[in-house]
């Protein structure tokens, strides 16, 4: 299936990249225009957000070798591809002839991204986060850290209808030509709010991490959590086992996660699970068993295809037995592991799929 039609050799393939910025997001937007590049013989650059950065590619990021450029030729031949972010979403709308492409890489940080974009949309909303933000800012220069969970505190926004198809039409997204979804998550969502025209096109994981070789004579009574992924619960977690060792994954390269997550047996995410996330990913395929909470894309059997007694409700109700899966883990570690073989071998998968896919909607030139 052709999905998008009439790319010819004149056609150029824009996608946004923010400069010098190293996620998972930013790393797919590299991964999409190496392989329409190398793989499918398509014309594509990346255009860096701010434009007035010198050498805005990611050292981490060189590897996939991409051209860019600071000039865009707006015309009916050529396509640009952002992705859900509503300052991606408002560049995108100046240029008017051009196919637009957006890549949902996160559902979440659509809806939080255009409350912070224009404050307007929603001002219940606003004034309910200008003060947990005064707050925590005041907090971190106090204490060093942040206490309240932003993201938590406004995670009922994807449920309001009225400000998600507000911010829909604000910020041009039933203009799109197209809607790539990295997740089932997003698929779902944009279904329900009515738009048929999107398909499936997910990632995968950095080679670096799908080469190593696990030790497990070296593992140890770790569990390793990321301190951006809902903070406020995992704390209670952490309050509730005094007697486990928890290790933040933070200030650490690729190399430094790595070591860590080859070293630990449990990773533990309860986060909003905004997209397909990478770190359950990374920790399944170097040995972690990974225990999440039943939150955004983790909801669905697609996105997170762990059995579902790892997966729980984010409420205070079910530390205890969050507690126990904990220790559980631990103790038959050599057990539960293989509760993930299913897992790991999608995740080993998934470099082919990609390419499949996007063969599919972007045929070779």
């Amino acid at each position: 299936m052709n999905i998008i039609n009439e790319i010819d050799r004149d056609s150029v393939i824009y996608i946004i990249g923010r400069a010098k910025q190293v996620t998972g997001g930013d790393e797919l937007l590299h991964q999409l225009a190496h392989h329409l590049r190398v793989d499918l013989g398509h014309n594509v650059y990346i255009i860096y957000y701010p434009l007035d950065i010198e050498n805005p590619v990611p050292p981490e990021y060189l590897e996939y070798n991409n051209p860019y450029t600071r000039e865009v030729i707006d015309d009916y031949k050529n396509i640009i591809i952002c992705s859900e972010w509503a300052r991606d979403l408002m560049i995108i709308k100046q240029f008017t002839k051009m196919r637009k492409i957006i890549y949902w890489l996160s559902v979440n940080n659509f809806v939080f991204s255009c409350l912070l974009h224009n404050p307007f949309l929603s001002l219940k909303k606003s004034l309910q986060l200008l003060p947990a933000r005064l707050v925590n800012k005041l907090l971190k220069n106090l204490l060093g850290k942040n206490l309240i969970d932003i993201r938590e505190l406004l995670f009922n926004s994807i449920r309001d209808r009225s400000y998600i198809m507000h911010a829909l039409q604000k910020f041009g997204i039933y203009g799109a030509a197209l809607h790539l979804c990295q997740s089932w998550y997003a698929m779902e969502f944009l279904n329900s709010l009515g738009i048929e025209n999107c398909v499936y096109l997910s990632d995968y994981l950095n080679p670096t991490f799908l080469q190593q070789r696990i030790d497990f004579a070296k593992k140890e009574d770790i569990v390793v959590y990321n301190p951006k992924k809902g903070w406020s619960f995992t704390r209670k977690i952490i309050q509730a086992v005094p007697h486990i060792r928890f290790v933040p994954i933070e200030n650490l390269d690729r190399n430094g996660v790595i070591e860590l997550l080859k070293r630990a047996k449990i990773y533990i995410d309860f986060g909003d699970h905004p997209g397909k996330d990478r770190l359950p990913r990374e920790a399944a395929i170097l040995g972690c068993c990974v225990i999440v909470g039943r939150r955004g894309s983790a909801c669905n059997r697609y996105d997170v295809p762990i059995p579902e007694k790892y997966k729980f409700a984010v409420a205070k109700d079910n530390i205890p037995q969050i507690a126990s899966m904990l220790e559980y883990c631990l103790y038959y570690y050599k057990e539960c592991y293989s509760d993930f073989d299913y897992y790991r071998a999608i995740i080993k998968r998934e470099p082919s799929v990609f390419l499949e896919l996007l063969s599919l909607y972007f045929p070779r030139r």
